[in-house]
């Protein structure tokens, strides 16, 4: 049943299993919908569904889960302004309206979880199993502490995961994709098509007087968004990074060769031998074989020959110490010398006489050559430590309102004054401003913020801190004509060039829907004709872009037509159009069937869950919303 759940969050179920139970539970960071999500009769409901209630508690886990994994997935710090713009509260509550849905569904048509199925499913939970593959009580309490729950808590939410799985599968399962819809889809998909043309380059346009004052001004006018100045912001950044903290030098030689002898392994090779290996049933027989070997009277081989061990089974492989499994084994091979044989050795898997019969030597590089690296590893991983003993101290500074300037000054950190800086990193001259950490992270909050915010520290992805400050807001404007003249006139000229090849170009469609050759018309543009062969939809090819590809496949065969081609066009001529039969019960068919058996369920469950919560009726209390989210919301 959990598979079913863990396979279902992947595609159309996902959207209504929105809360996958186990996952949330590895990722340790709790389950939507804890104990008062099904609790009737809450007095602190932010939302109900029929009689179902969502608590505030419901929607504070909830948030704080979606929020968290924002956070993981952006590697960064999400404020809440930032969390307001992307939506994640309103993502909540349709997802927690979706599940009380759902709950309140099942309530109303008494479809009810046994106690075998939860238990089973709970039971077949790789999550909760040992390596041998079998059920761990102690696992399963251990993972449930982490997540913050308790038994009847999960019990109750997996029973109501597993009767909402069952109402969608029963709501959309063995759903019928028509075979006119296969056939269509088919023939959409498969169809190829040929085409001769012609690339008309800018310069067919011919020559392109210079405009007149007034058709730039016309032209400004109605263009006059793509020359706009955007919104410029001045800033201060006062930045705290861990590897400007970390003092190389500070650190001792003892630390560096205490770390080097730690870290050895990561700086060459370790020793690595072949080793073979015979097995014996009891100490006794080793030890005579071993005494035949080295009086002469048997070769290692001939030894393991008798004991039916050769090729594969003879040779353990080139293994280092710590590759091989068993440590009495590891002790005794890596004690020989090469050629040498061991004395019996008592493995886990039976008494075993060795081999070595080549070596590679450990390779490692000297103190002297990585001592650097090292002193800066060490030196990092130590500011690191104390990097959140400064941030609390600037906190306090700051809410003591000290300015970025006075505690930069007195901390010895830098601080970057920035003049001008739009949302894409630009300074008013279209040069990126280079001095900005994070860039990606940090300008978004500069522009959600205000001058004089309270805004809190940044998260570097260098486990460090930015403070910001915004000291001047320029707001985005249109630039005067006079300012962007050239590039008002280079646009119109540009525009001009598109006219006069659009209708060149259906004039030359129309010649050759009219019977005349496509080389005649080349020779008389001096232009090359061309020919492509096995088009598909929605993909270029050779000189060809996907537009004017679509463009062919949208023109019927043996009819011409022309479409922009970047700064030129393409005049072209459909020459053929060939479409492998279509199979039903085919794989490819079956393909069809399956992906659209797909879109077709995702329909219906959503049509569903509409009437669902239309007919029980569903009422949110925005004061309580913002109540439950605190001033996150």
């Amino acid at each position: 049943m959990l598979q079913n759940i863990r396979d279902a969050s992947q595609h159309w179920l996902g959207k209504i299993v929105l809360t996958v139970i186990f996952t949330l539970l590895i990722a340790g960071v709790g389950i939507f919908g804890v104990e008062e999500f099904f609790r009737g009769g809450s007095s602190n409901s932010v939302a109900t569904v029929g009689k179902t209630q969502i608590s505030a508690e419901a929607v504070r886990t909830a948030y704080q889960n979606q929020l968290q994994r924002y956070q993981t997935q952006f590697r960064r710090t999400i404020t809440p302004d930032q969390a307001r713009a992307l939506g994640i509260e309103r993502q909540v509550m349709s997802q927690l309206v979706t599940e009380a849905s759902l709950d309140q569904k099942t309530r109303d048509l008494g479809l009810a979880v046994p106690d075998t199925a939860v238990i089973r499913a709970i039971h077949e939970e790789k999550s909760f199993q040992n390596a041998q593959g079998q059920f761990e009580q102690s696992l399963f309490y251990q993972t449930l502490q982490r997540a913050g729950l308790n038994e009847p808590m999960f019990v109750r939410e997996q029973r109501s995961v597993i009767a909402r799985l069952q109402l969608a599968e029963a709501v959309s399962a063995d759903l019928h994709v028509p075979q006119a819809m296969r056939e269509a889809v088919h023939r959409y998909t498969t169809e190829r098509r040929a085409a001769s043309y012609l690339l008309l380059a800018p310069s067919s346009a011919g020559e392109i007087a210079a405009p007149s004052e007034d058709a730039l001004k016309s032209w400004y006018e109605a263009n006059k968004a793509g020359f706009r100045a955007p919104e410029y912001r001045g800033v201060t950044l006062l930045v705290l990074d861990p590897e400007a903290q970390a003092k190389p030098e500070a650190v001792s030689e003892d630390e560096v060769r205490k770390a080097y002898e730690a870290q050895k392994s990561r700086f060459g090779n370790p020793e690595r031998r072949t080793i073979q290996q015979i097995v014996f049933p009891d100490e006794a027989a080793a030890e005579a074989a071993r005494k035949a070997i080295e009086d002469g009277t048997k070769t290692f081989d001939t030894v393991a020959a008798e004991r039916g061990t050769d090729g594969k089974d003879l040779t353990l492989g080139t293994l280092t110490k710590a590759e091989l499994f068993d440590p009495a084994v590891a002790d005794a091979a890596f004690a020989l010398p090469r050629d040498g044989v061991s004395k019996p050795v008592k493995g886990r898997f039976g008494t075993v006489l060795l081999r070595v019969t080549a070596t590679e030597p450990e390779t490692v590089k000297p103190l002297s050559e990585v001592e650097p690296e090292l002193r800066k590893q060490i030196a990092l991983a130590r500011a690191r430590e104390g990097i959140d003993k400064i941030h609390d101290a600037i906190e306090d500074q700051r809410a003591g309102a000290k300015p970025l300037s006075d505690i930069a000054k007195e901390r010895d950190l830098p601080l970057v004054a920035v003049a001008a800086v739009d949302a894409q990193g630009k300074d008013p001259s279209g040069q990126a401003v280079a001095a900005i950490p994070d860039r990606d992270t940090t300008l978004t909050a500069l522009f959600w913020s205000e001058i004089g915010g309270d805004n809190e520290p940044l998260r570097t992805k260098a486990g460090g801190y930015v403070w910001y400050d915004v000291s001047r807001i320029d707001a985005a404007h249109d630039k005067p004509l006079d300012e962007v003249r050239d590039a008002v006139k280079a646009g119109w000229t540009a525009a001009e060039i598109g006219r006069l090849l659009q209708a060149k170009g259906r004039d030359l469609a129309a010649r050759l829907d009219k019977g005349e050759t496509i080389e005649a018309l080349g020779t008389e543009i001096g232009v090359n004709p061309q020919s492509a062969e096995d088009l598909a939809r929605n993909q270029g090819k050779e000189a060809l872009t996907p537009d004017v590809v679509n463009r062919i496949f949208a023109t019927q065969v043996g009819k011409a037509g022309s479409a922009s081609a970047g700064e030129g066009r393409a005049v072209f001529k459909v020459t053929a159009a060939t479409m492998p039969a279509y199979v039903p019960g085919s794989p490819t068919d079956k393909t069809i069937e399956g992906n659209f058996r797909t879109a077709l369920a995702d329909d219906v469950l959503g049509e569903y869950i509409s009437e669902v919560q239309k007919n029980a009726g569903v009422s949110i209390n925005q004061a309580a919303l913002r109540r439950a989210l605190g001033g996150e919301y």
